[in-house]
């Protein structure tokens, strides 16, 4: 496959994920009398996961952001040399999805991107529950080392076949559930550099924290898979023979 259609893949299926996840929590989380909430926010972000992992993964292996690249590059599954063209692809496919999300979010009279945010990620007094940087840098660093323990176990040759999507939808609204009331939860630095860029200010002064701590998180996790499968056994299959592992 060439790099343009990975790339591409990319792009839109970033896009996607911005767009209906920040877009859930923008457009329909508060909704006078029929609002989301955490719940339905969270579960917004894991189906526009599921949902392109179906569609684009068999042409990019749908990563949508730098933080599992990185950390599917440190597990052994990424050549390093793609890292750079599928981070801009994620990063601008982010951007442009923040931007239309405004356009639309502007169209109601008393909406306010100064009041809202845009879904921006933030600590301390940017922070849903007024989490301190401390919180959002742990929170963040170990949510992302267990997203890509999930997309790594849950893509392994030993492991269920056809599954993946789903362990990987449902992995990021957990995380969402457990890391919104900390910082809006990013654990990937695209999505949090779309939004970051639209509302300006505090949210591009606390963009670092975004990239830092999910590459961390996403390259400890490549690393303990990685660690973790080649100390496995391959698993028998049920004609007794041996599957070669991972």
């Amino acid at each position: 496959m060439s790099m343009f259609r990975r790339t591409s893949a990319e792009f839109l299926g970033t896009f996607w994920l911005v767009f209906g996840g920040c877009g859930s929590a923008v457009l329909a989380a508060t909704f006078p009398e029929v609002g989301i909430g955490l719940t339905g926010v969270s579960l917004a972000f894991g189906l526009t996961v599921l949902t392109m992992a179906y569609s684009v993964g068999h042409i990019s292996g749908c990563h949508l952001n730098p933080a599992v690249t990185v950390g599917l590059w440190a597990g052994g599954r990424f050549p390093a040399k793609d890292i750079l063209p599928y981070v801009i692809a994620q990063v601008v496919g982010a951007f442009l999805a923040a931007m239309v999300l405004y356009v639309v979010a502007s169209g109601k009279a008393d909406w306010s991107l100064a009041a809202k945010g845009l879904a921006a990620n933030g600590y301390g007094e940017h922070s849903p529950g007024a989490y301190n940087l401390t919180s959002g840098l742990v929170a963040e660093v170990v949510l992302t080392f267990m997203f890509l323990i999930v997309i790594l176990g849950s893509t392994d040759r030993r492991a269920p076949a056809g599954f993946a999507p789903l362990a990987i939808g449902l992995a990021l609204t957990l995380i969402h559930l457990i890391s919104i009331p900390v910082t809006n939860t990013s654990v990937n630095p695209a999505r949090s550099t779309g939004p970051a860029l639209v509302v300006g200010g505090w949210a591009l002064q606390q963009l670092w924290v975004f990239w830092v701590a999910p590459l961390v998180g996403g390259v400890l996790g490549g690393l303990a898979y990685r660690a973790l499968a080649e100390e496995m056994p391959p698993k028998p299959a049920i004609t007794g023979e041996a599957r070669p592992s991972a």
